[in-house]
């Protein structure tokens, strides 16, 4: 007798974007950021994005002079749109995580523009950045 597995519920799943938050040696740290709620942060992140995406901790970025880095890469639906991984600097406030949130529940890059002032967030990261992220 076969047991058949529950359908997953309708809905996003963790399949949509991944969200890599930046926490090694400078960014997230209180000595860099004195008064910012960095584990807060992640917390946020993650509890804000439920199924819609997924967050990863890393150790370094290597783009310790616009911390803190968060990268927003696609779900697949929005790489097929043409999607790539956006790089965003001074992830400081929790207006800041709230748009990240806001942005990858709508779908993230490739099929949505980044809200508010998250826009003014983005950078293009060097070769060697865009390597230690897993990009190429």
């Amino acid at each position: 007798m076969s047991r058949r597995r529950p359908a997953p519920p309708p809905g996003p799943t963790t399949a949509g974007c991944t969200v890599t938050v930046c926490r090694g040696c400078c960014c997230g740290t209180e000595r860099k950021h004195p008064g910012v709620d960095h584990a807060g942060q992640v917390a946020a992140l993650r509890a804000g994005l439920g199924r819609a995406g997924r967050v990863r901790v890393t150790d370094c970025l290597d783009a310790c002079e616009r911390s803190n880095v968060v990268v927003v890469g696609p779900s697949a639906e929005g790489r097929r749109a043409g999607g790539r991984p956006v790089w965003l600097a001074n992830v400081l406030h929790p207006e800041t995580v709230d748009e990240v949130v806001e942005w990858v529940r709508a779908g993230g890059p490739g099929l949505g523009e980044p809200p508010g002032l998250l826009d003014l967030c983005t950078f293009g990261p060097s070769r060697r950045q865009r390597a230690e992220a897993g990009e190429i």
